[in-house]
């Protein structure tokens, strides 16, 4: 599953890689947390694309992780679905007509993961690209009219089986789509689901590595860029540390 992620990269390396014609700078964020905004990258409708550019007209957006679909009547009643399975999302109800009208890429530089042993504390890796690149995440959104009549935007990332190298951590993990697959992706008028499903496969196995890193990160509120730091763990997979593990703490969406 994909429960928190980090986008360190600069905007300059967003705007390069999604190809992108601007937008405005960010911070980096090491920790982003379920209901927090996240930014996505959606396909334009002509409209706007500079004169004389050959760019696609490609825009981003800054939506809640965590999708309500927009029939919902009361969100508070409504799980919040920060996940999709991806081999079955075109089916379900609350993700069939995002998966068909509204995929989006979510930019990325890389998720964590809990490994969950037994009694053990869980323990947490930062997995990131080996080459530390930039990466989009699949997604999908939807807009929910709010009791106060404001359009609430919201997304969820789609998953997949773990590749070989991370099944050992957890079963499952998102789906990244390879720059040479943006357009069919974002495409939803000429692609159906049918036909972008090949590329809903785990990346190749030496994609990904696995750094684990202190249980600093099960707290939404930590922020720094020290929760990516490498940690050693004993014999038994443990932290050395004896640290108590922090709580996890989540906003509430509405």
């Amino acid at each position: 599953m994909c429960g928190r992620f980090s986008l360190i990269h600069s905007a300059d390396e967003i705007e390069a890689l999604f190809e992108l014609q601007e937008m405005e700078r960010h911070e980096p964020r090491y920790n982003i947390a379920p209901t927090q905004p996240v930014l996505v990258v959606i396909a334009g409708d002509g409209t706007g694309r500079e004169p004389g550019s050959n760019l696609p007209d490609r825009r981003v957006r800054l939506v809640r992780w965590g999708l309500i679909p927009s029939w919902v009547k009361d969100p508070r009643d409504f799980p919040l679905l920060i996940n999709a399975r991806s081999e079955t999302a075109a089916e379900k109800a609350s993700f069939r007509g995002p998966m068909r009208h509204w995929r989006v890429l979510i930019p990325a530089s890389g998720f964590y993961e809990w490994k969950r042993e037994g009694r053990q504390k869980p323990q947490a890796y930062w997995v990131r690209p080996r080459d530390g690149s930039l990466i989009a995440f699949a997604g999908v959104m939807d807009s929910l009219l709010a009791a106060d009549g404001s359009q609430v935007e919201t997304a969820a990332v789609l998953t997949t089986k773990a590749n070989a190298a991370l099944s050992h951590i957890h079963h499952r993990m998102p789906v990244v789509i390879r720059p040479r697959d943006f357009s069919r992706w974002l495409d939803c008028r000429n692609f159906e689901p049918r036909h972008i499903a090949e590329l809903l496969a785990p990346v190749d196995p030496d994609f990904f590595e696995a750094v684990p890193v202190s249980d600093k990160v099960n707290k939404a509120a930590n922020m720094g860029r020290d929760l990516q730091e490498p940690i050693e763990l004993s014999d038994d997979g443990s932290q050395n540390s004896a640290r108590s593990a922090d709580t996890d703490t989540q906003m509430s969406l509405f």
